[in-house]
């Protein structure tokens, strides 16, 4: 593309150098032979009359008196009647320019010069439009090469953004080029490169929260399974199968779940639900984890509390609670039940050392953890009690209390107002 741009532009310009220049140089040289032919004819009429100013006032005339009057470079030849002819300077030879002026007493004034004068003007003039021809060819390749590299480049750049977002590098350059066509097509890219970063982070995510949600399910459903492989009894393989079906159905509402939430997260299927089964699914699956810690789980509180949200995201915010004490608490955990105003509360405390204080309200924060672990089981709890018009928060650091707070009542969704006002109005 650059040698295409420059070999335009040099092409233009010499184009118009030729049509200019030649017809410069016509012009050029007609006008400095014509300027020739008059400072010759302008000599003779002068010589001329010179003598006849002589001849009337009867004075000599000689080539001595006359030679200052006329050039160097030139001959000139008076001839008087009744006089030796004079001549003044050589007379050129080949091709000469002349001019004869006739006296007002008879004489004949003659001037001649030699037409290499004249050539060798014409030759200083066409040597003086080569070099300003050359220097606007050099100019035009200067130009026309500053020119190439602020379009090329640009696209060379914007070609290795592309490339960049084709290879998953999504990050984008906020680089413009004072162009307006290409600071256009920077400006999609970079909104292009903006959209797959949020995608892929939002992708990230949610293989990152599927695999921590899912971790425990299928630690429990394994154990199951390795229950009944290991029993004869139907009776206990039944049990067990049933259980682990309800496991099963589990681990798909969490899939369902973190499908729907990475999508919007404010979207919820919120119904009104009794507490207490959810809390005791919450305890027969964390049993026998706490039982092989040499550690105990246990439930007090208020009892057949009905509160509005989803089931399984609930299940998954206690399970996510109740999986963070098993691995940074201590002690017995307890989950105790209370009603403040208008809210049903779920309190998950244990008799741990807490939350280090360096910590604090990040605890919710992703990547944020006091041990090794993760650091996403919290973030993803809050998300979830959100979603479904709850809260999350830690009441106390130490011992550690999370509280987690659902409303009593369904809440009327402002947009589903507005949808029945409208729809109210239509009809």
């Amino acid at each position: 593309m650059r040698r295409r741009l420059i070999q335009s532009t040099l092409a233009v310009v010499l184009v118009v150098i030729a049509v200019f220049g030649i017809s410069l140089v016509i012009v050029e040289t007609r006008t400095i032979s014509n300027s020739a032919q008059e400072r010759v004819e302008s000599e003779a009429l002068r010589l001329a009359g010179i003598v006849d100013s002589r001849l009337l006032e009867d004075e000599r005339i000689s080539a001595d008196i006359l030679r200052d009057q006329v050039a160097d470079s030139r001959y000139a030849r008076i001839e008087i009647p009744g006089q030796r002819p004079i001549e003044i300077g050589d007379r050129p030879s080949g091709d000469v320019i002349r001019f004869e002026a006739d006296g007002e007493e008879g004489e004949t004034v003659l001037v001649e010069e030699s037409r290499s004068s004249v050539t060798r003007e014409v030759g200083r003039t066409l040597l003086i439009i080569a070099a300003v021809a050359l220097l606007a060819v050099i100019a035009a390749v200067l130009l026309a090469v500053r020119q190439a590299n602020r379009l090329a480049s640009p696209l060379t750049d914007l070609a290795e953004t592309a490339e960049r977002l084709g290879s998953g590098d999504p990050r984008p350059r906020h680089r413009r080029y004072g162009v307006p066509e290409l600071d256009r097509v920077a400006d999609v890219l970079d909104g292009s490169a903006e959209r797959i970063a949020r995608m892929l982070t939002a992708e990230r995510r949610l293989a990152a929260d599927a695999s921590h949600q899912l971790r425990t399910p299928l630690t429990a459903l394994s154990m199951r399974l390795e229950e009944i492989t290991v029993t004869d009894d139907p009776e206990t393989v039944k049990e067990e199968a049933t259980i682990a079906l309800a496991q099963v159905e589990r681990l798909t509402d969490v899939v369902e779940r973190l499908l729907t939430n990475s999508r919007d997260p404010r979207t919820g299927s919120a119904v009104s639900f009794d507490l207490d089964e959810v809390i005791k699914q919450q305890l027969a699956e964390w049993r026998p984890a706490y039982r092989s810690a040499g550690r105990a789980i246990v439930s007090s509180g208020k009892r057949h509390l009905q509160a509005v949200g989803t089931p399984g995201a609930v299940a998954q915010v206690l399970a996510a609670l109740i999986e963070n004490s098993l691995m940074h608490g201590g002690g017995t955990v307890a989950l105790r039940t209370r009603v403040t105003g208008n809210q049903a509360v779920i309190e998950v405390t244990d008799e741990g050392t807490g939350v280090p204080a360096e910590l604090g309200a990040r605890i919710f924060e992703r990547a944020i953890s006091g041990r090794n672990s993760t650091g996403i089981g919290l973030a993803v709890a809050r998300d979830l009690a959100e979603a479904d018009g709850g809260r999350l928060e830690m009441l106390q650091a130490k011992p550690p209390v999370f509280g987690l707070f659902l409303s009593r009542t369904p809440i009327r969704k402002k947009s589903a107002a507005k949808d029945d006002h409208s729809d109210r109005t239509v009809r």
